[in-house]
């Protein structure tokens, strides 16, 4: 490691742990309660994108089933836990997320023996079974997976080694800190590895990496039981925060949020899934709060980004290197400034009419009043839906346009750059 990218590590942690603190509640003497559940959220799903992109971004396999490791980290947590608690397991619970991460390793090497014999669809459809045969039985199977009502456990245990007790949410929110330290440290250093290269480079060209003696197959089953590992830490932490783990940690809907976040921070670069974790994070638990539509605005932005950039968010930022080096951003202020106005429009529209037809066959029927934008709205009169269809049309055609000009003008600049190379 060098002394910057030391530096950038070190820098990230201390953030992490003066985050809390800048959202201090002086009511109750503590930070934030929300605050900290949703930053807890967001290291967790950090390893979980970070390990879901060891298949996708490094290896290319399109894995169905990665909750599968998570949820089984998270159940095999719960018992850890009481067995702890009843005297018959002396593990400190700083240590348990290992010992989640070596479950959750043990089942991968269970279904990567059979999924890593294929590669691109077929792989993804035996990745599908496996995850809809692991959610079948955790519906099944209660002395393990306690059926719909899931397992439950006490945090604690009286065991540490730093003697905490893990009472509050502030020391649980550190140990999130510290292992996801550690287990992304782990898997960015593993990218450099000769495991991590030739993850690498099946993903490019199979073929050539088999002509030079390396067997794709065993570089996919490794890369995936490793994966398998660091989902199940990301599950024990699960374990830990909650007390409780049901069958929704195995179901298909996790796996789909790993892609999601993966994917739309960007799976080519390593820090991309960290910055997808933390924006689908804050859809879910932000937006949320606001909206019982979040789901149509994640999947909208999905759409958005694989059609639009599907480098994602990382891939966007990186585009711009060139640009800056060369010293031409400045000529991109004015073209991306056009954009604004025409995209709040359209938000505003699209938004606008979601809330609005969410309204009439939810929030009515309920006796709810809609609020949108800080103001009450009567979805009854012919207002707000006038309003909102001349945002959304209006803003779309002028985006279009806008759009159009902001390509021309990204042409021109990326063609005197690369002329100047």
């Amino acid at each position: 490691m060098t002394r910057r990218s030391a530096i950038i590590w070190l820098t990230l942690l201390a953030v992490a742990i003066v985050l809390p603190w800048l959202f201090y509640d002086f009511a109750h003497h503590r930070p934030a309660g929300f605050v900290i559940s949703m930053l807890s959220q967001m290291g967790m799903m950090i390893i979980l994108a970070l390990s879901y992109n060891m298949l996708l971004g490094q290896a290319g396999l399109f894995s169905l089933c990665h909750a599968t490791f998570f949820g089984f980290g998270g159940y095999s947590t719960i018992h850890f836990l009481n067995a702890a608690g009843a005297g018959e397991l002396p593990v400190p619970t700083e240590l348990m997320p290992l010992l989640a991460g070596l479950s959750g390793l043990g089942l991968a090497i269970v279904f990567g023996a059979m999924a890593t014999k294929q590669r691109a669809t077929a792989f993804a459809m035996i990745t599908l079974g496996i995850g809809e045969l692991v959610a079948t039985a955790a519906l099944m199977f209660h002395h393990f997976f306690g059926g719909e009502g899931g397992v439950s456990t006490d945090r604690m245990i009286d065991q540490s080694l730093f003697g905490l007790s893990y009472a509050s949410g502030i020391q649980v929110y550190y140990l999130i800190v510290g292992w996801t330290f550690v287990a992304a440290l782990l898997m960015w250093l593993q990218t450099m590895t000769p495991l991590g290269r030739m993850a690498n480079a099946c993903r490019d060209n199979f073929e050539r990496a088999q002509f030079m003696g390396y067997d794709p197959r065993i570089v996919r089953f490794l890369q995936f039981c490793l994966a398998g590992f660091f989902a199940g830490i990301g599950g024990g932490l699960y374990a830990i925060t909650y007390e409780i783990v049901t069958f929704d940690a195995v179901a298909a809907p996790l796996s789909a949020n790993a892609l999601l976040m993966a994917y739309i921070g960007g799976n080519m670069v390593f820090v991309g899934p960290v910055l997808g974790a933390v924006l689908i994070t804050l859809l879910q638990s932000g937006v949320s709060l606001m909206s019982n539509s979040w789901l149509i605005y994640v999947g909208v932005l999905f759409i958005a980004m694989v059609t639009f950039a599907p480098a994602g968010i990382t891939g966007i930022i990186m585009a711009h290197g060139p640009v800056w080096r060369a010293g031409r951003l400045s000529r991109l202020i004015l073209p991306y400034l056009r954009l604004v106005v025409p995209g709040i429009a359209t938000v505003a529209g699209f938004v606008g009419m979601v809330e609005l037809l969410s309204f009439l066959t939810i929030g009515a029927a309920a006796g709810k009043h809609l609020v949108l934008f800080g103001s009450p709205i009567d979805a009854n009169t012919a207002a707000p839906w006038a309003i909102a269809i001349v945002l959304l049309v209006v803003g779309t055609v002028w985006l279009r346009f806008e759009a159009r000009y902001f390509a021309r003008v990204w042409e021109s600049v990326a063609g005197s750059v690369e002329a100047r190379a």
